[in-house]
């Protein structure tokens, strides 16, 4: 059966939620040195522990979810997840607010936080049932809940949800524009468009068959239809489709290079550039297997394969890679934060980074 994330129902109950953890030092890290990454492991699943003396509550859990290794399989048919046999909390998606990178975990109903400089550990806080997207809207983070149908807006200084918001079924993806966040709703096939000031519906829009990921390429939003494989085109000023591309199997990931979108093919181990001014496929080029998260840093792309515990490093002159990283299991988001990549890995319940934190 072929593998992929899918994310959506899940076969063990959400873990009891009390808060924030621990603020732990750099020496407490557990390391892995290996392609000059490190890997750094949320070690909350064992019950709870404080925090750094705020006043916040704790998170406490526990228990086992057994799995095949953590991946999740797929038959073509509705979207299914299990939590890794170690008993992890899925580490999905991440984004980076200037100083700290957030980083979902599907299997603890909650995001995490760890600073950027130095990889310390700041806080888990709870969130909605399954949190499998998150973005950063230059003041808080927006964590999209796949099974409550809602996103909240998450307070950056301390974790608190601000607001939550109805979305369609099964938001998997958030793209935010600069004023707006689209939320893609995976059953629906649809994408909300929320204003981020106040929360305020400003429309639905289709897209193709289960919508996974997306980029915004300054006037439109690009979205990834897992089920279909294209991506679709949606001018942002008024949802209007521009056009439907053909790229590779199970599209997954998005993102803009300036010029041209770069689309992650799960199921083709390949990612395709597309010049963003009229949908023109410039090239496809071979990765590692199950390609999932991609991200731009201004001079080249990352892509994590979470099918072969690695992140790429390309040239987005001719696909070319140019470094590649060990990092930790099923890696499926990644991100550069100006200095570093960050990769987050699904069956690990951990995170990799090319920051080499003190010993």
């Amino acid at each position: 059966m072929k593998r992929t994330f899918l994310g959506a129902k899940f076969l063990l109950p959400a873990l009891l939620l009390a808060g924030a953890a621990a603020l732990a030092p750099v020496a407490s890290l557990m390391q892995t040195s290996g392609s000059a990454t490190t890997e750094i492991t949320f070690d909350d699943s064992g019950g709870s522990s404080s925090i750094d003396g705020s006043g916040g509550n704790l998170l406490s859990g526990g228990g086992a979810n057994q799995i095949d290794g953590g991946r999740i399989d797929a038959d073509g048919g509705g979207d299914t997840a299990v939590a890794p046999s170690t008993g992890g909390g899925g580490p999905e998606a991440l984004d980076y607010d200037g100083t700290y990178v957030w980083v979902t975990r599907q299997f603890r109903n909650a995001v995490s936080r760890v600073r950027a400089r130095d990889g310390a550990k700041g806080g888990t806080f709870p969130v909605g049932n399954t949190p499998s997207a998150i973005a950063f809207d230059k003041t808080n983070v927006w964590v999209a809940n796949l099974n409550s149908n809602n996103v909240m807006r998450v307070k950056t200084t301390d974790g608190s949800v601000l607001a939550t918001y109805n979305t369609g079924r099964a938001p998997g993806g958030l793209v935010y524009d600069g004023a707006n966040m689209w939320v893609l709703n995976r059953q629906d096939n649809t994408v909300l468009k929320l204003r981020v000031k106040d929360g305020a519906p400003l429309g639905t829009f289709k897209t193709g068959r289960r919508p996974m990921g997306g980029t915004f390429d300054g006037a439109n939003v690009w979205v990834t239809n897992n089920f279909g494989n294209t991506v679709t085109k949606i001018r942002a000023s008024d949802g209007l489709v521009v056009g439907t591309y053909a790229v590779g199997k199970g599209p997954f990931g998005a993102a803009f290079d300036g010029a041209n979108v770069w689309v992650t093919n799960f199921f083709s181990g390949t990612v395709t550039k597309i010049r963003a001014s009229d949908g023109l496929t410039l090239g496809t080029y071979t990765v590692g297997g199950d390609p999932a998260g991609i991200w731009w840093d201004g001079n080249s792309l990352w892509v994590a394969n979470s099918g072969s515990d690695t992140v790429m490093r390309l040239n987005p002159a001719d696909g070319g890679v140019t470094a590649t990283y060990k990092v930790g299991k099923d890696p499926i988001g990644v991100l550069f934060d100006g200095t570093s990549m960050w990769a987050a890995n699904f069956g690990s319940d951990s995170v990799s980074t090319t920051l080499v934190a003190a010993p």
